[in-house]
């Protein structure tokens, strides 16, 4: 799989709710539970930001709190726009995948770090289409990408925190239904 490819159709797949969400639907409540929809865009446009320093080398503690704040701005969806260029454009420069990333569960290599990238903006878009009532189809090639992904590190993935614990399913479900509730939600 070219993650960079994936990484960029993701982050293409959760523009589109970003950019169907009223302005009213930003306190709307999340499949993340405690987050609205305000919160859970921002955590998303806050992830992106951190791909570009990550991939050039520096550490938490390099990087420290210069990127909190208000994540959205005046404008969401420019502002998701900007991040997630930054982080296409970070993970997609010549040698960046080879890279060391000190992300906080330990220095991976920046291939695997995008890969994280790819499911946390993949899943996050679904759970901002549900938060504010569009349609939630996911691309069925980005699906597959992502069990890719998540397949092989599962005990991992499980053990960060990073999605809710599987939920089962009937095996009748389709294959967005099945990664969905591989990572903790219902559909």
């Amino acid at each position: 799989m070219d993650i960079c490819a994936a990484h960029r159709d993701a982050l293409a797949s959760t523009r589109r709710y970003v950019a169907g969400m009223k302005p009213d639907q930003l306190s709307a409540p999340t499949p993340n539970e405690g987050w609205d929809v305000a919160e859970l865009l921002g955590h998303v446009i806050y992830g992106n930001r951190w791909v570009a320093p990550l991939v050039a080398g520096k550490t938490i503690a390099d990087v420290g709190d210069s990127l909190e704040g208000n994540q959205l701005g005046v404008d969401p969806v420019a502002s998701y726009d900007a991040s997630a260029s930054e982080a296409a454009a970070a993970f997609e420069a010549p040698g960046a995948l080879a890279v060391p990333c000190a992300v906080s569960y330990g220095p991976v290599p920046a291939a695997v770090y995008a890969g994280h990238r790819f499911v946390d903006v993949l899943i996050h878009g679904w759970d901002l289409a549900v938060a504010t009532g569009q349609d939630a189809t996911l691309d069925p090639a980005l699906v597959e990408a992502c069990f890719e992904v998540v397949e092989p590190q599962l005990d991992m993935l499980e053990a960060s925190g990073m999605f809710g614990n599987p939920i089962e399913i009937g095996p009748d479900a389709d294959r967005q239904r099945q990664l969905l509730a591989l990572l903790g939600r219902a559909s």
